[in-house]
């Protein structure tokens, strides 16, 4: 292994404990740094939120961690994608497997990994501000408590509070243009537990859905929206409310897009699809921003939380391998930066393509469709086929950063 652990303890101060806190954690514990998650929820929200599809490249980081066990348990297999358009006929098929898994319970399968594993994680501690010392850092919390460590990782998401603390002139999120919606039910109207996610381009949105075994349908819908919705907004919107708009959009398409919609007794979510090209400097002196903090990816390619995965190994393997922090933080940005950016711009791309304004368009889509998605399915290769050797060290251009 190079490098070999740091003669004497360090130790961590990680803001959030989404994907990237546990997961860094659990690394930064191989090379002898004591890492403290600090997470601002008062408490867990394991049944919070809709769910995703985890990459191959993000399961074999896990694999590399030893806690991909943990996750898989949790999760059911997607073992190929079908695209439909809104009269379902099929136009192709993506034969990729993936692990579809509910965020709530990703999130919770990596807490307890690290929990179990001995890392401290302290809920309630909404990071307010932070300053550097003579020996690392201090994080101060909203409770009037403050932290102190060797250096700071913001892992705390798209909206990270770190960014903005210690890069105040970094740019925000920028909205898609799409608003997601999901939901979960069961229905004896859809496809059986094959593993297949099916995915139609229909009328006036984007349907997708697979049902697991032991019958329960993950479902989920994109719909083009150009006005922003403020902060919060879509949080207030009900169920019903949700339902109706969504049977209004999608009465003209195939069966079974509406019954799944109709057959969804409650809890209905709603959220904007952001993105975010990655900030000119994840870094500044002893504190690196990981994960969706610094770039983050709209959900359409299916590579957020593996993308948090790989900087979690990446960036304990510069401080492996490199003698400081700082030298660590700017190795770490110019392994990722050229990989991330190009999947965050292939996100959008794609979100973009999913809706067909008039019927020639439709027409024109479905023709060429099926070409597309066999370059697309090449085009994931290099993206699902990454891997980063632990055992490696920082190569010697990571080094010069």
């Amino acid at each position: 292994m190079g490098g070999g652990a740091p003669a004497a303890p360090r130790k961590a101060l990680l803001i959030g404990c989404g994907i990237a806190g546990p997961t860094l954690a659990m690394f930064l514990q191989r090379i002898g740094i004591d890492a403290v998650v600090y997470e601002a929820g008062e408490e867990p929200r394991d049944s919070a939120g809709a769910f995703l599809n985890l990459a191959p490249n993000g399961m074999a980081v896990l694999k590399t961690l030893g806690v991909f066990d943990d996750v898989e348990k949790y999760g059911s297999y997607t073992t190929s994608t079908a695209f439909l358009n809104h009269k379902g006929k099929v136009l192709g098929e993506n034969p990729a497997q993936t692990l579809l898994i509910k965020r709530g319970l990703l999130n919770k399968a990596l807490r307890e990994a690290a929990q179990g594993r001995g890392v401290p994680i302290e809920f309630g501690k909404r990071f307010s501000s932070m300053e550097h010392t003579e020996t690392g850092v201090r994080a101060q919390f909203t409770d009037g408590s403050v932290a102190e460590g060797d250096f700071l990782v913001g892992c705390d998401g798209i909206h990270s509070k770190t960014r903005y603390t210690v890069l105040p002139d970094a740019p925000h999120p920028e909205y898609t243009g799409v608003i997601g919606t999901a939901g979960y039910t069961r229905s004896d109207q859809a496809a059986p537990a094959d593993g297949v996610m099916r995915m139609s381009f229909c009328l006036k949105g984007f349907f997708g859905y697979q049902t697991i075994p032991g019958g329960e349908i993950y479902w989920f819908e994109n719909y083009h929206q150009a006005a922003e919705p403020g902060r919060g907004e879509l949080d207030k919107v009900p169920h019903e409310t949700w339902k109706k708009k969504l049977l209004d959009k999608h009465r003209d398409d195939h069966h079974p897009v509406s019954a799944i919609i109709d057959s969804t007794s409650d809890g209905i979510i709603g959220y904007p699809i952001y993105d975010m090209l990655s900030i000119p400097t994840w870094h500044r002196e002893r504190v690196c921003l990981v994960g969706d903090a610094a770039h983050a990816t709209s959900p359409h390619v299916g590579q957020g939380a593996s993308m948090a995965m790989e900087d979690s190994i990446v960036l304990t393997k510069c401080l492996r391998d490199l003698p400081t922090p700082e030298r660590a933080f700017a190795a770490f940005q110019a392994l990722r930066k050229e990989r991330v950016e190009k999947i965050i711009k292939e996100g959008r791309k794609t979100g973009n393509q999913k809706a067909a304004a008039n019927g020639f368009q439709r027409a024109v889509r479905d023709l060429v469709l099926p070409f597309f998605l066999k370059l697309g399915v090449k085009a994931t290769d290099p993206v699902y086929s990454y891997r980063v050797d632990w055992d490696r060290p920082v190569n010697v251009a990571a080094r010069a950063a």
